[in-house]
């Protein structure tokens, strides 16, 4: 009977571990574009997933990951073209393996020298929670999906602070997302740097680490490079949105979303199809009244992008969106680190891009400073970036953010506009 039991075990750990996406050998190159039809005619081998991923697309390149089966052909398919491709990543899987194997101090607790599943991250915001009853207090998002709970946590040292919303992981790939909001969760509450107990004394958080909670579930256990949530399409083998162009705000009215369920910027059948988005949008309406800055946290490039994604038309307060983001800029370019972020509205620094976070929260909710920050780094790694960047990268985040929010209350932003 032992002997059975055991079989059974290994067949099963074989079998799990067959589920397993890997990537040998799979490439990502840089390929520089000097026009729209170039982009496009990138982004269009995009179409087989099998053999293509898009890891980034802008005015100027498109970086794409190509399996082995596929390198001569996307060769000659540039070759054609007279578009020079340049190696990023040579093997994904390496990078994946490295991401993994990764050895810490913190292996026993939660810390930031390594990336963690949704279930640490759980106990970690149930630490905190228990650890500072008096300021934090749990938000109930919604359920997703495949009924997890979507959890997220409020900061509050006193009443009649302005606040600040924070949306992470929205993309479920991009990890740095919610380790950043896991870190300054803790430093808000335990820093002793002035600065930072100004943020944390003076502006509620609102916080969320892991919006995509299915599809960050499914980044850790299977697809490591899975984007968008994990509800099946009607009608399509496909899964999934992308969460990100799903919001209520232009709803596909730019090519920067798609139609094709089986596309990384499928906007949904519908606004709101979603169970994650819908029950983001529904809470942050409930409390708008109470929000003065919007951030959704996404990696990589590192940028900050203002509205808007689904047009090129500057939104009416265009001139403070930039003054705000370039604080946050120049402080961050001022740490030991040198990092470098660029800022201006979606469509033009980066891509079209409606119905994400940002135009919504602005065009629909009336939150006149919303961002989308593009963390670390601009391609090296991309969404695979290495642990021991987490705490740098944190540092130059909060950095950013105080410097984001000094100058926003400079310019009138953070005035009260409710009641107790």
């Amino acid at each position: 009977m032992k002997l059975l039991i055991l079989v059974l075990a290994i067949f099963l750990a074989i079998a799990s571990a067959s589920k397993v996406t890997r990537y040998d050998n799979f490439k990502v190159f840089k390929i520089r574009t000097e026009n729209v039809e170039q982009l496009r005619m990138i982004e269009k081998l995009a179409a087989d997933s099998e053999n293509f991923n898009l890891w980034h697309s802008s005015n100027k390149e498109v970086h794409i990951m190509v399996s082995p089966q596929k390198l001569i052909h996307l060769q000659n398919y540039t070759r054609s073209y007279n578009l020079p491709l340049e190696v990023m990543v040579s093997n994904v899987q390496s990078r994946i393996d490295a991401e993994k194997s990764t050895k810490s101090t913190d292996d026993l607790s939660f810390g930031w020298t390594r990336y963690y599943p949704l279930s640490s991250i759980e106990e970690f915001l149930d630490d905190i929670l228990a650890n500072h009853p008096l300021v934090t207090s749990e938000i109930n998002i919604g359920t997703s999906y495949e009924g997890r709970k979507i959890r997220g946590i409020k900061i509050s040292y006193k009443s009649g602070n302005p606040g600040i919303f924070i949306e992470s992981n929205i993309h479920a790939r991009e990890w740095i997302t919610s380790a950043t909001a896991t870190w300054l969760i803790n430093e808000l509450l335990t820093s002793e740097d002035e600065d930072v107990m100004n943020l944390a004394q003076n502006y509620d958080w609102y916080i969320v680490p892991v919006l995509n909670v299915d599809g960050f579930v499914y980044t850790h256990e299977t697809d490591r490079m899975w984007r968008k949530t994990r509800q099946p399409v009607e009608g399509s083998s496909c899964i999934g949105a992308d969460p990100n162009r799903n919001y209520n705000s232009h709803w596909m009215e730019s090519n920067g979303a798609s139609s094709n369920p089986c596309d990384e910027t499928y906007a949904g059948p519908v606004a709101f199809s979603e169970p994650e988005v819908k029950a983001l949008a529904d809470y942050v309406t409930s409390i708008k009244d109470r929000i003065n800055i919007m951030l959704a946290f996404h990696s990589y490039s590192q940028v900050l992008l203002s509205p808007y994604g689904w047009t090129q038309e500057p939104p009416t307060n265009h001139d403070d969106l930039i003054a705000v983001a370039k604080a946050y800029s120049d402080a961050v370019k001022a740490l030991p680190y040198n990092t470098t972020y660029t800022y201006g509205s979606t469509a033009d620094v980066m891509y079209y891009a409606s119905g994400a976070t940002n135009d919504w929260a602005y065009s629909e909710q009336g939150i006149e400073l919303s961002y989308t920050v593009e963390f670390r780094d601009t391609g090296r790694y991309g969404f695979i970036l290495p642990p021991v960047q987490i705490i740098p990268h944190c540092e130059d985040t909060l950095a950013g953010l105080v410097a984001l929010v000094k100058s926003a209350d400079e310019l009138g932003y953070l005035k009260i506009k409710y009641e107790d």
